[in-house]
């Protein structure tokens, strides 16, 4: 018999439908390892009316959604957010295999340089060893795709062969822009219009857009927990104790 979706309206079977939620019985557990030729949802005949009950076994289903007929928004939202966290532990640990890149060249900061990167963000990131520092940061927050995507974009800049800015502009891409790459950046979708649109002819300044939206939300999302986090505090008390000590 077919079903109309009615306003209020839910089948006879399902008004009665009882959920089991505990352990699977020891005589059926052998049946249902080996299949049993059953679903997990068994209609057990009742005694009332001649009216059948539904069993169902959720003890295999951790976080089991209710019955609804409206595909369970909260519930599609919840798979996904776990779907997140289950590629965000997976890329930090394909990080932690991989040789992370040589950072920047640069020498050792004074205890004047360290206490100037507190002032601003801009400060931190105009200093090579500040960069180094707030990266080192950014790894252990898993984020630190956000500082290779910008100074990739700084490099791109300074590419003047149109050859060179080509190859230097498809590898960005598929590095930080593309949704398949495990390094993606976190970009809108009006940022990523863009960016399509000026890589059919790239230019040095092609991802400028982009590197302005990652810059800022390395400035207002991770900045101020790097000032509060042990690695700038370290440096902090380390710079003070040498500058007492000449």
């Amino acid at each position: 018999m077919c079903l109309r979706k009615r306003s209020g309206y839910r089948p006879p079977d399902l008004i009665n439908a009882k959920i089991y939620t505990g352990p699977i019985p020891a005589e059926r557990g052998g049946e249902l390892a080996m299949g049993g030729g059953r679903s997990e949802t068994s209609a057990l005949s009742g005694t009332e009316g001649g009216r059948g009950m539904t069993t169902t076994q959720n003890s295999q289903r951790p976080n089991a959604c209710c019955f609804c007929w409206c595909c369970c928004c909260s519930c599609s939202w919840n798979e996904e957010e776990r779907w997140r966290r289950s590629r965000r532990k997976r890329i930090s640990q394909d990080t932690k295999m991989e040789t992370i890149p040589n950072c920047e060249a640069c020498s050792k900061p004074s205890a004047e340089e360290i206490r100037l990167w507190s002032q601003s963000f801009d400060k931190l990131m105009r200093n090579p060893a500040g960069r180094n520092v707030f990266r080192e940061f950014l790894r252990t927050e898993y984020s630190e795709e956000n500082m290779l995507f910008w100074l990739a974009c700084e490099d791109l800049k300074q590419e003047i062969n149109k050859n060179a800015i080509e190859e230097k502009a498809r590898t960005i891409y598929e590095d930080y822009i593309s949704i398949l790459s495990p390094k993606e950046v976190s970009l809108d979708a009006r940022v990523r219009e863009v960016i399509n649109r000026k890589m059919q002819d790239p230019t040095p300044h092609a991802f400028e857009d982009a590197q302005l939206q990652i810059y800022t939300l390395m400035h207002r999302d991770s900045y101020p927990r790097f000032l509060s986090s042990n690695i700038y505090k370290s440096l902090i008390h380390g710079g003070s104790r040498t500058s007492s000590e000449s």
